[in-house]
């Protein structure tokens, strides 16, 4: 009878192991990520900033990539940096820029390979799932960057819902 208890017990945790082997993901589809990037590259034409606008997945891939026409050569590595520095840090550029100023002790970030500590780069989330980031490069500020990489998060916003 013990035995049969001891047996059953691991019969029990290979079972639970077995399912902790695996997870699943949610990520944006690409349309979705197009839309999102539209809006961002939207919200900078009506300011009079042309930009490029990366969207990466949760794994920091592009799946998309809009540069608009007279943003410079420079903005398209830029934004996609930006929105692999978000996703793999998993914070806001703007964060991640205040945190990692000089002299601060996690300065050093800033000098890894891919990294973009200046605003622009913005995670998209949705119900504590990391889906991907935004990176948009081109404004006069990573500020501008960022107000224009929420604006299309905001456009994708009541998609997200799960």
């Amino acid at each position: 009878m013990r035995s049969l208890a001891v047996g059953l017990l691991l019969g029990i945790s290979a079972a639970a192991v077995a399912e902790e082997a695996t997870f699943s993901v949610r990520q944006l589809t690409p349309e979705t990520a197009l839309t999102l990037a539209q809006a961002a590259m939207e919200l900078c034409r009506k300011q009079g900033f042309q930009v490029a606008v990366a969207v990466a997945d949760r794994g920091g891939i592009v799946q998309v990539l809009l540069r608009d026409r007279f943003a410079g050569p420079h903005t398209v590595d830029t934004a996609i940096s930006k929105a692999w520095t978000a996703v793999s840090f998993r914070t806001s550029t703007l964060e991640l820029m205040e945190n990692t100023a000089p002299n601060k002790p996690a300065s050093g970030v800033r000098h890894l390979p891919r990294v973009a500590a200046i605003g622009g780069g913005v995670l998209i989330e949705a119900k504590g799932s990391i889906l991907g980031a935004v990176g948009v490069s081109g404004a006069p500020s990573g500020t501008n960057d960022d107000a224009c990489a929420k604006a299309g998060i905001k456009a994708i916003a009541d998609r997200l819902e799960f």
